[in-house]
């Protein structure tokens, strides 16, 4: 491990090439970051007794393509965001993990206790451990380190901070521990089950996977057990767009039962048809059948089941779009799931607080400041939350404006897809 001095003289001025393949080229920004490293270097040398230390960033993921997609066993086209958690990090011999974020107090995981306690459900400390738990079940090494860690990936922001911290954590341990030979999209798995056994919380495997991958990717979950990961060679760094998040608020506590409904309702339909989730049927099939099983599922749960057809299936257009260089028919084809996402998926507000309709106010904004140029759609899970846009350069400044003019300052993100993902950061 290189010392902290060495990690402090590596990072000034920022003249490594890892921070523009991590940040972009802007000079501010790389002075940003710059700033914020050695902030985070000089915190664990004040917290820690280590004088060595390895540095390693996750980033944050967005849903492009597929949405509601996943829990069909469907495809979802999703992309690792310039924004990150970052983390200084030293081994130590006490077989404890000290973990101090910026803004939270310390907590410490003894690694001679690995077992699930409930009473720790929806907590860092529950994902720390259950990552520990699954590697050390798998076969691999675990031990011991302390970590100071600044986290940039907003909560709620639908960039999935969870995620990115799952994935951060199998970073620091493959490499501290297993010479760097778990794949990416094993430490993903690994993530994903310990947030659904240790953290409480049933998720699919695209947040993990976006984050600790890197770039485009594409996934089939056709086979569950053994998803098909792709990654896209794409570089978005030269389309002229930008990629925003506007997070329009809202109370998903309130939600959980629209969300609830989008798998359940998607699952009648199948059923009907004597399959268990809609990828194992066609549009055609259910089409024929509607007649009977129309009364008994409603008219909503047959919407929502034709959305996911042409969703899964716009995935795959998505792709040869971005694999052909053909990025306009990309951004046509985001405009294409949005406008399914609003007519059939019917995610976009919710029918018994028709007042406040954010997300379709959201969208009918970037309609008309973008009026043709770029594609704007739903993020996530929808009902309240986030929209995200591809927005040329030279309308960013209106776009931003705009929306924070009436969703607030700070609301909408400014981003970009980044190549890597969850990596050890060598300057």
């Amino acid at each position: 491990m290189p010392t902290i001095n060495k990690i402090l003289e590596n990072i000034k001025g920022g003249q490594s090439p890892i921070f523009k393949e991590l940040y972009g080229s802007n000079e501010i920004v790389i002075a940003e970051q710059v700033k914020r490293y050695t902030k985070l270097v000089q915190q664990f040398s004040e917290m820690y007794k280590s004088e060595n230390v390895e540095l390693f960033s996750s980033p944050g993921r967005t849903e492009i393509g597929g949405n509601h997609t996943d829990h069909q066993l469907g495809r979802v086209l999703a992309g690792a965001v310039n924004i990150d958690n970052i983390a200084v990090v030293s081994k130590n011999d006490a077989n404890v993990i000290r973990i101090n974020s910026d803004g939270y107090s310390e907590f410490q995981v003894s690694l001679n206790d690995l077992t699930i306690n409930e009473s720790e459900f929806y907590t860092s400390k529950s994902l720390v451990k259950g990552i520990n738990a699954r590697m050390k079940e798998l076969g691999y090494e675990i031990g011991g380190f302390d970590a100071c860690i600044n986290g940039k990936v907003p909560n709620g922001s639908g960039l999935s901070s969870s995620a990115s911290f799952e994935v951060l954590i199998g970073a620091i341990l493959n490499h501290l521990y297993n010479n760097g030979k778990i794949s990416a999209v094993e430490i993903a798995k690994i993530g994903q089950w310990a947030e659904n056994n240790f953290f409480g919380k049933p998720c699919g495997l695209m947040d993990q996977t976006a984050c600790s991958v890197g770039g485009f990717i594409t996934i089939d979950f056709k086979d569950k057990e053994n998803p098909v990961v792709k990654s896209l060679d794409f570089n978005f760094q030269k389309t002229g767009y930008s990629l925003i998040i506007t997070n329009t608020g809202g109370d998903h506590a309130k939600l959980n039962d629209e969300y609830a409904s989008l798998p359940i309702e998607m699952c009648s339909v199948a059923k009907e048809l004597g399959k268990n989730v809609l990828r194992e049927i066609s549009t055609e099939q259910v089409i024929e059948k509607i007649p009977k099983i129309r009364a008994k599922v409603g008219d909503r749960a047959l919407l929502r089941s034709i959305h996911f057809q042409r969703d899964n299936q716009r995935v795959v257009h998505q792709v040869k779009a971005l694999e052909t260089n053909d990025f306009n028919e990309f951004l046509k084809l985001v405009i294409d799931s949005g406008y399914s996402s609003y007519m059939y998926n019917q995610n976009i507000f919710t029918a018994h607080n028709t007042k406040e309709q954010g997300i379709a106010l959201a969208l009918g904004l970037s309609d008309l400041i973008l009026n043709g140029h770029g594609a704007w759609r739903v993020h996530g899970g929808g009902f309240a939350g986030t929209i995200q846009a591809f927005v040329p350069n030279n309308k960013i400044d209106e776009y931003i404006s705009t929306l924070e003019h009436v969703f607030g300052k700070g609301k909408c993100y400014k981003l970009s897809i980044r190549s890597k993902g969850a990596i050890k950061v060598e300057l």
